[in-house]
């Protein structure tokens, strides 16, 4: 049962970071490909990665064993640690991700001001 647990946790922390490391990459890359300066600095991307694997690790290992795991069946040993769902999942979230961050970072400003001008809040 701890032994099924502790994959689980793997595998839910290995999606977990590569979705966070792909993104990071690619918004850094592209982000200075495109507007001449990364968007995340050096620094930045050190928090990042800090931050996410502290409380990634924290919350998926302390994740509790339960009876339920014993009812599937085990893991082969040459199967992979990420399956083809998982990427997917990965592939997935990233993509969304990538999305968001990419639509506040080249579009967000003149969304502001649509806002603004649109409410006429002071100070906009």
């Amino acid at each position: 049962m701890w032994g099924r647990n502790v994959y689980d946790s793997i595998s839910k922390f290995l999606q977990f970071q590569l979705t966070v490391n792909i993104v990071a990459v690619i918004v850094a890359f592209t982000g200075a490909c495109i507007t001449q300066d990364s968007p995340l600095k050096a620094v930045q991307m050190l928090w990042v990665n800090l931050i996410m694997d502290t409380f990634a690790s924290l919350a998926l290992a302390t994740e509790p064993p339960t009876e339920a795991l014993l009812l599937r069946k085990p893991y082969g040993r040459n199967k992979p640690l990420i399956s083809r769902t998982m990427m997917k999942n990965i592939l997935g979230h990233a993509v969304y991700q990538l999305t968001l961050i990419f639509t506040l970072l080249f579009v967000g400003e003149k969304l502001a001001q649509t806002r603004c001008s649109a409410h006429r809040q002071p100070g906009c």
